[in-house]
């Protein structure tokens, strides 16, 4: 009766050993098929392709790793970014012939700051003095222009009302054109009155 039954305990262990090793022929089939070498025509022996996988394995890590590394180093980027979008604001103060002009900008709107500049220079007035600086993600500047006889009595609260409506955008091509009619029809009483 021992020998039986040491017999079937032989093909019983043989049987599951026999499974054992189908089982792992398998799974190194799935592994090797998810290499990127896979559709090679030569086909690799199996430490080979359990040395593959463990390459391509770390080299997918290394990727991941400098994957959320450079992920980040941009989220930090953003969160310091001197280019965030900070909406222009604006403060004229008329002193008898003299504005101050206060402009705070982002750094991604400087271009308002050369306008202004441009605008008051064709407007004919005298830029006498400009300070800017930097607080964080903000440009402040500070000018201070002198105001010529010609539009010292009326047209200093024009000039603050065209820059309020350049900066804030809110000077429509409706109220461009009523100006530009306004001073042409002035012009046109003045000629009448001059016949």
């Amino acid at each position: 009766m021992d020998h039986q039954s040491s017999s079937s305990t032989k093909v019983e262990r043989r049987f599951i050993e026999k499974n054992r090793r189908n089982q792992m022929k398998i799974l190194y089939c799935k592994l090797n098929s998810l290499l990127p070498t896979h559709n090679s025509k030569e086909q690799l022996a199996l430490p080979d392709q359990i040395d593959e996988a463990i390459n391509y394995i770390k080299t997918l890590e290394a990727k991941v790793k400098m994957i959320m590394d450079k992920k980040e180093s941009l989220k930090g980027l953003r969160k310091r970014s001197p280019t965030c979008s900070i909406s222009p604001q604006i403060e004229i103060r008329e002193l008898d012939s003299t504005l101050e002009i206060v402009l705070i900008t982002g750094f991604d709107n400087q271009f308002i700051f050369y306008e202004i500049i441009r605008f008051l220079h064709e407007e004919k007035i005298e830029v006498r003095s400009v300070n800017s600086s930097r607080l964080r993600d903000s440009m402040f500047h500070v000018i201070h222009a002198e105001i010529g006889k010609a539009l010292f009595h009326f047209g200093a609260a024009k000039v603050s009302d065209r820059l309020k409506g350049f900066v804030y955008g809110s000077t429509s091509d409706v109220e461009i054109q009523r100006d530009t009619w306004d001073n042409d029809f002035a012009m046109d009483n003045n000629m009448w009155e001059l016949q």
